[in-house]
């Protein structure tokens, strides 16, 4: 089974995120906001995907404090983390804010929230997770 970090600070849209890509998805899934713990996770191999919300209000690291397009330029440049996709998830989708985040971070996708489409949700997942296996 693939497993989808979750990396979201507002437990209510990681609760929903979760449930839409278990049930609907059957995938596994964590969830963390500390972002030691999703470096570990990261570089482990614990998880196919990262779901990343650009605006974490609460996480720091190594006494800064980080937002998710920060966090995703660091796993980007590890080069034990680097091919790992990161899905970028943001409320505050303007015209042309979605360039950017994904041109800043080197995320390899963008999710809008709220999330309406739950099937589209996970498919846009799905489609970005290593396929290891041939599937039929």
């Amino acid at each position: 089974m693939k497993t989808v970090l979750i990396v979201e600070d507002d437990l209510i849209n990681a609760r929903v995120f979760s449930k839409i890509l278990s049930k609907r998805g059957g995938l596994g899934v964590k969830h963390t906001e500390n972002v030691e713990e999703v470096i570990k996770i990261a570089q482990s191999g614990e998880a196919d995907l990262i779901l990343m919300d650009v605006s974490l209000s609460r996480s720091v690291y190594q006494g800064k404090s980080v937002d998710g397009i920060k966090i995703t330029q660091m796993l980007k440049s590890d080069p034990k983390t680097a091919n790992l996709p990161v899905i970028l998830v943001t409320a505050h989708a303007m015209e042309g804010d979605r360039e950017n985040f994904l041109k800043q971070s080197g995320a390899d996708g963008y999710i809008s929230k709220p999330v309406v489409d739950h099937q589209q949700f996970v498919d846009q997942i799905i489609a970005l997770l290593p396929t290891d296996d041939h599937e039929n």
